[in-house]
């Protein structure tokens, strides 16, 4: 294992030898550097496609059988991770506690910072036991540089209790070997200021983190074609979005689709289902339940019996 203490020869500590004279250049020259070296942040993500593919294959599963999704860091790595757990319901109108995300220092971290907790990994451990994983979930340690004890610890007890574990850093196995069912990768390199991973391994961290829930979502059948058709339709924005669905996958007019969008109870796919097989909301709902909230299959099935 990996000094922890010594850290000097990490990917994210690096020096980055193109903005040797940061504090030297004027505002268009920095936005140029910036725009320049994010663009490793893409490539980074693409060179870690197979193992993300794999984490959504995985995750889906375990999902479908019940289990949920945990996202664990600590600083900027913890907030992308609780950042990608909140936008969850909204997106996928999935239950708050199908996908969580830990951060070391809890809530009060999000705001301020508490990095020292990140050293702890017995707090790591104890936010696995308190929510009680299982062999069905998945925990998703997040950590740039790859070093920090909380992920480490949390992941560890993960493993114990049996839930598939991935392993999201920033720097090569070389430098930071761990044990996880699957090893994400995503080589950023050094960072435009010295050691500053909310910079690009951040960037890659997020893109990462949008496929993977994404990605899952998909899978669970929470899209049709490319539409979020389990949109939580709580605000006036995301009513206009769900009318909007309506119309343009069913040809209604807009008052035709706000009347259908009241009959399934303000539920995209439900009403959807209901328009294309002519049940009503209770017989709609069972049989999307009976195919486990897929709307192309529950469509498809019913066709397929008439």
């Amino acid at each position: 294992m990996t000094n922890l203490q010594e850290r000097g020869h990490l990917l994210t500590e690096q020096v980055n030898p193109n903005s040797l004279n940061l504090d030297q250049l004027n505002s268009l020259e920095l936005v140029e550097l910036f725009n320049h070296e994010d663009q490793k942040a893409v490539e980074a993500v693409a060179g870690a496609k197979v193992q993300l593919a794999a984490a959504i294959e995985r995750t889906a599963e375990r999902l479908h059988q019940g289990g949920r999704l945990f996202y664990i860091g600590a600083g900027t790595s913890g907030r992308l991770g609780v950042l990608d757990a909140a936008e969850c319901p909204p997106t996928f109108c999935t239950p708050p506690e199908l996908v969580q995300g830990i951060i070391a220092g809890g809530a009060g971290a999000l705001l301020r910072s508490s990095e020292g907790l990140e050293d702890l990994a017995e707090d790591g451990e104890s936010a696995i036991a308190q929510r009680q994983i299982t062999q069905l979930d998945v925990v998703v340690g997040i950590t740039a540089g790859g070093t920090t004890p909380y992920v480490h610890g949390a992941l560890n007890a993960a493993r114990q209790r049996g839930a598939l574990t991935v392993f999201i850093a920033c720097v090569p196995a070389e430098q930071v070997d761990f044990e996880a069912d699957i090893d994400i990768r995503l080589l950023t390199g050094p960072e435009i200021l010295a050691g500053s991973t909310r910079l690009k391994a951040g960037t890659a961290t997020k893109l990462a983190l949008n496929m993977l829930s994404t990605g899952v979502m998909v899978k669970l059948g929470k899209v049709y074609g490319n539409r979020m058709v389990d949109v939580a339709v709580t605000n006036q924005k995301l009513r206009d979005r769900a009318l909007r669905i309506l119309q343009d996958l069913t040809g209604l007019s807009r008052e035709a689709a706000g009347f259908l969008l009241e009959r399934s109870g303000t539920k995209v796919k439900l009403a959807l289902l209901m328009q294309w097989t002519g049940l009503d909301k209770t017989a709609g709902e069972q049989l999307l339940t009976a195919h486990k909230g897929n709307l192309r299959v529950a469509v498809d099935s019913y066709k397929k019996d008439k």
